[in-house]
């Protein structure tokens, strides 16, 4: 283990890595890392590389329904990364150790057809056949109107639940109250294990854009300062329920966007605690860092003339609805791809 993943993970903070790529995941592990997240642009990414090429063929000889073949193959690569992170599932007693598998993409599409009440019960009806029999898996459901109406089934029914795309303190409420009132239907909070996904830097990218005018003191800080502040959000919630495991923060998107930050701003500023998704490069510019030492900062959290200046300055309702767009069209258009490389496939096979 590099010293300066070492540095990380003795803050208190969990690296899991944004790839269920296998070459990755070993890297990951050896590395300290202690589970991974997925999303369609990693799956359809993983899928072109041609690795999965002789398991995408027998699937396609199974079936005549791409979509089909898409989620089936999608389900065998995030169950090999499962089968490697297992043993820390098991070793922390359902604490740590999860992949996260990302339920269709097309139902928040432009072109879905179908209704909001219609979607969350697709979301409901996908969630409970794509969790069963998987103790680490984590089901990943956007933090949509529909993915909203959907959770408090889901988390009743039992399912480890990652909420996903929460940009603002709103989303994240609204989903940690349905997943909290589907738990309490639950015999037992034994196995209760929840996360919610802040998505990090596309904040600070949304400001830049959006919002040049904003003040020089808040410019650049809103990304962290949201995410410190739904942190805290979520730790007071959670200090008085008394529960076996942990429901946890994952910090996501922690990229940098901006070539002038250092690659490690959010890695840094949010190093202390909860979950930090990492993407494969980012993990390797940390373990270069020579002589870096991570401090526990995620607790240094703004001060009230801060909060203060930024809900003044910035239309949180606004940034949600435009980053929230740019995000289902990220992870839709990748899923379209997916669909037309193995009708591709499946036209060359059959010629």
């Amino acid at each position: 283990m590099s010293d300066s993943i070492k540095s990380l993970l003795a803050t208190g903070t969990k690296l899991w890595v944004d790839s269920v790529d296998p070459e990755d995941v070993r890297n990951t592990l050896a590395l300290g890392g202690t589970g991974a997240t997925s999303n369609p642009i990693l799956i359809s990414s993983l899928i072109n590389t041609g690795l999965y090429d002789e398991e995408l063929t027998r699937l396609m000889e199974q079936s005549d329904d791409d979509s089909d073949v898409a989620w089936k193959l999608t389900d065998h690569i995030i169950k090999g990364a499962q089968e490697k992170f297992f043993p820390i599932w098991e070793a922390s007693e359902g604490n740590n150790g999860y992949v996260s598998f990302e339920l269709d993409p097309l139902l928040e599409a432009e072109d879905c057809p179908l209704s909001l009440e219609q979607r969350a019960a697709k979301y409901i009806e996908l969630g409970k056949y794509w969790s069963a029999g998987h103790q680490n898996r984590m089901i990943k459901v956007p933090a949509t109107p529909a993915g909203l109406a959907a959770l408090e089934d889901l988390s009743a029914h039992g399912i480890t639940l990652n909420v996903t795309l929460i940009f603002t303190p709103r989303q994240y409420a609204a989903a940690r109250d349905a997943v909290w009132k589907g738990a309490q239907k639950r015999d037992s909070l034994g196995h209760f294990k929840s996360v919610y996904s802040v998505f990090v830097s596309r904040v600070d990218v949304y400001t830049q854009k959006h919002l040049p005018d904003l003040s020089d003191n808040l410019q650049g800080q809103v990304a962290m300062a949201n995410a410190q502040l739904i942190w805290d959000q979520n730790r007071k919630f959670w200090e008085d329920k008394n529960l076996k495991l942990q429901q946890e923060m994952i910090f996501a998107s922690t990229g940098v966007k901006d070539p002038k930050d250092p690659p490690d701003k959010f890695n840094s500023g949010l190093a202390g605690s909860d979950i930090q998704t990492v993407p494969p490069e980012s993990i390797q510019d940390i373990t270069e860092m020579e002589g870096k030492t991570f401090e526990p900062l995620l607790y240094n959290l703004p001060d009230q003339t801060f909060i203060d200046q930024l809900h003044a300055e910035v239309d949180f309702q606004k940034m949600e609805d435009v980053l929230m767009e740019e995000g289902l069209k990220k992870f839709a258009d990748p899923q379209k791809a997916l669909l037309a490389k193995i009708a591709e496939k499946r036209a060359a096979l059959i010629s």
